[in-house]
């Protein structure tokens, strides 16, 4: 099944690749690697969660965070792969950072909603390799950050 059909079977629409908000690009390719760089929430151009998980964000919203994240990982993976996401062979490893309260340890939960993401699309190729850290701030004071790593062929 093609990575399109699983996505359409889904119900996912990849939204358009956000533009980077400082000096940087928002992939890198190196031979049958694509770096991905750290993505946030964003949806339709706009910070769509703000706010430190365990003090104004819940679980539950730092997970849809987290899955918001992974929608834009795949969105760059796409323009990276030129529209055709069955070039992806592996989702090779990805890096969440979740802004927390001191004390909270449910980063792994957050980060798994991306993680599940990846399995859901892409099947075997979405299982990865991972970390999971918690810090005190993140850009835009956005909840989640993820960044990814991904084979291509």
């Amino acid at each position: 099944m093609s990575v399109d059909q699983r996505l359409a079977d889904l119900g996912i629409e990849i939204p358009t690749p956000a533009v980077p908000v400082a000096n940087y690009v928002p992939f890198v390719i190196s031979g049958n690697l694509v770096s991905i760089s750290g993505q946030v929430p964003v949806k339709d151009g706009k910070v769509a969660f703000e706010g430190k998980v365990g003090a104004d964000v819940s679980v539950e919203d730092a997970c849809k965070a987290a899955r918001l994240c992974a929608l834009n990982i795949i969105a760059q993976v796409k323009a990276a792969c030129g529209g055709d996401l069955n070039k992806v062979k592996r989702i090779v490893k990805l890096g969440g950072f979740v802004n927390c309260v001191d004390g909270f340890a449910g980063q792994p939960q957050v980060i798994n909603a991306a993680s599940d993401l990846m399995v859901d699309v892409f099947g075997d190729a979405g299982k990865h390799s991972r970390s999971a850290v918690g810090t005190n701030a993140l850009p835009l004071n956005v909840p989640v950050e993820i960044d990814a790593l991904v084979e291509i062929g």
